[in-house]
C-alpha cells in the first residue's frame, strides 16, 4: 500500500481488525518515509450490483453513494456512523442474498426506509421527503401519521 502523502510504497501495518460485523478488515497503517498513518479497509470483492432508476438508466450499486445520503438524513441526530456503516452492510448483505444482480431503486429505497425507521423516525422522515419526493406539508402529515399508527421507534445497538 502506497502512502498518500510521500508516495513511499513501503508503509506498515499498525493494527487490524474486523469491521462492518466481519465483512470488511480495517488496518492503521503508518509510513516509514514519513511517519504519515492512515487507515484502510479490504472488504470482500463480490459481483457489481446494478440498480435500476426510475426512468430505466442502470448504474452500479455504490455504498458511499448510500452512506452519503444516510449521514445526511441523521445530521443532528444521536445515531452513529457504526449505526449505518451497519445498516448498509446489512442492505447490501440483503441484496446479494436475494441472488438477482439487478435491483430496483424502489425496492432498495424501501429496504432503506424499513431500517431507518427502526434507527430513528426524524432520520426516516428526512430520507423519506427526498425519497418520496415530498410537494406540500401534507406529505409530511401524512408520513407522521403513519409513523404514529406503527409505534415508537426501537433503537439499535451502537
Amino acid at each position: 500500500m502506497r502512502c498518500s502523502q510521500c508516495d513511499c510504497s513501503d508503509t506498515k501495518v499498525i493494527e487490524s481488525r474486523d469491521a462492518g460485523d466481519g465483512q470488511a478488515i480495517r488496518r492503521r497503517r503508518a509510513c516509514p518515509d514519513c511517519g504519515y498513518r492512515f487507515t484502510t479497509y479490504e472488504r470482500l470483492e463480490r459481483p457489481q450490483l446494478i440498480v435500476i432508476k426510475n426512468d430505466g438508466n442502470r448504474e452500479l450499486f455504490g455504498r458511499t453513494k448510500l452512506l452519503a445520503g444516510l449521514y445526511r438524513a441523521c445530521e443532528k441526530t444521536p445515531v452513529t456512523s457504526v449505526q449505518l456503516e451497519r445498516l448498509v452492510a446489512d442492505i447490501e448483505q440483503a441484496l446479494y442474498a436475494c441472488g438477482d444482480q439487478e435491483v430496483s431503486s424502489s425496492k432498495l429505497g424501501e429496504m432503506v426506509m424499513e431500517r431507518l425507521s427502526l434507527l430513528n423516525e426524524v432520520a426516516y422522515v428526512r430520507f423519506a421527503s427526498v425519497y418520496r419526493r415530498f410537494k406540500d406539508i401534507a406529505s409530511f402529515e401524512r408520513e407522521l401519521s403513519d409513523i404514529r399508527k406503527r409505534g415508537k421507534a426501537i433503537p439499535l445497538k451502537a
